[in-house]
């Protein structure tokens, strides 16, 4: 009976508390109000473009020194601006670009956005993400098959509880390093 209790136990383990994820993992490193390490679990199954284009920027250092730009308390928390939310430039622009690669058409899934998912951000058009995205503070089924799901955080989800708040925040984070594990 016991080893059925720790089985099912084990079973309805949330999965962002889990220490390792099958990976790819992206592994940020983040400084600002927030410090410290968030690893997420990419989903290569789930959108295989996506996390080809998210761990080609993190291995070119294309996140490396972008803010946290649009963090809104109780919803979600948004970075990867990588031509236009460098730390330490104008930021003034911050949530309007994206990277030197093509954009991306929509590979929707079934995945409920709950805490620690992390989802493509996008314009109006569904298949215009590019390199930012956002990570969940709280469940939003309404982002439910509209926008890409690329993976969830297995660690570190007390990081981004602390990333500053703010669209964008007086003071942003920033991820100072992104690296693929």
């Amino acid at each position: 009976m016991l080893r059925k209790i720790l089985l099912l136990s084990l079973l309805a383990t949330p999965a962002f508390a889990q220490e390792d994820g099958p990976g790819p993992n992206l592994v940020i490193e983040v400084a600002g109000v927030a410090n410290g390490t968030i690893v997420i679990d990419m989903l290569p199954d789930v959108a295989p473009q996506h996390v080809a284009q998210m761990t080609a920027l993190a291995t070119e250092g294309a996140y490396n020194n972008v803010v946290f730009h649009r963090v809104i308390d109780g919803f979600m928390a948004q970075t990867g601006d990588v031509s236009n939310g460098k730390a330490g430039g104008d930021l003034s622009a911050a949530g309007t670009g994206g990277s030197d690669k093509p954009d991306l058409p929509a590979e929707f899934s079934d995945i409920s956005f709950d805490r620690g998912i992390v989802g493509m951000a996008r314009s109006q058009d569904p298949d215009s993400a590019n390199s930012q995205f956002f990570i969940m503070f709280a469940p939003g089924e309404f982002l439910n098959g509209q926008y890409t799901v690329v993976g969830r955080v297995i660690s570190g989800m007390e990081v981004v509880d602390a990333i500053n708040r703010g669209e964008p925040p007086a003071t942003p984070d920033v991820m100072t390093s992104v690296t693929v594990q």
